[in-house]
């Protein structure tokens, strides 16, 4: 697997369409938890294609919430953006927003760990280390039973994330805790800087 782009275009592109420091941390966020996830899947080859497709995956949502993962080729193909890692980045939307399904183990890593680093980074906030360096997995299946809590976070995505993957829920929660905490000082160093 290759990227058209390098590391620091795929993250001027991101800022090009997204100014909200919530979908760029989210964009970050998602790229570490991919790169942790295709070293401990042996893909460690692919890592830094694993982590753009993660940076990019939502490039489209702030400006064409209406449109995401329909607008996304257009905008990726515009910068140089690769056929394959276009599919890859729209197929988190599989089911939701749009018909490019899964395939690759990146992709349904990608659709699984979507919502829900979303929902442990909103457990991590109501957190008093406001980290997920502290959290347990039980805190967490408390926050993820909690249909209130991170309402917009969808469990169902979650769960079939998990099944396609062939993971019981409690592994997927468990291993993206341990991805966000591989990745939560450069994500909020990342942050800083962007300021």
């Amino acid at each position: 697997m290759k990227s058209n782009l390098t590391r620091e275009e795929a993250l001027e592109l991101l800022k090009k369409y997204n100014k909200e420091s919530f979908h760029i941390l989210h964009g970050l966020t998602v790229e570490g938890v991919m790169r942790y996830f295709a070293e401990e899947t042996g893909n460690g080859e692919d890592e830094e294609y694993w982590g753009i497709v993660g940076l990019l995956h939502d490039i489209d949502f702030e400006l064409y919430p209406e449109e995401h993962c329909i607008k996304a080729p257009e905008l990726l193909r515009a910068a140089g953006v690769g056929e394959d890692m276009v599919y890859s980045i729209c197929s988190h939307g599989y089911g939701l927003c749009c018909e490019v399904e899964p395939k690759h183990e990146m992709e349904k890593i990608l659709f699984a760990c979507d919502e829900l680093t979303g929902l442990i980074g909103a457990a991590a906030r109501m957190r008093p280390s406001k980290s997920v360096m502290d959290m347990e997995l039980s805190s967490l299946k408390k926050k993820y039973k909690d249909k209130k809590f991170a309402a917009g976070c969808s469990r169902d995505v979650i769960a079939t994330g998990a099944e396609r993957l062939g993971w019981e829920l409690d592994e997927l929660l468990e291993k993206t805790i341990l991805a966000m905490r591989s990745c939560e000082e450069s994500v909020n160093k990342e942050m800083e800087q962007l300021q």
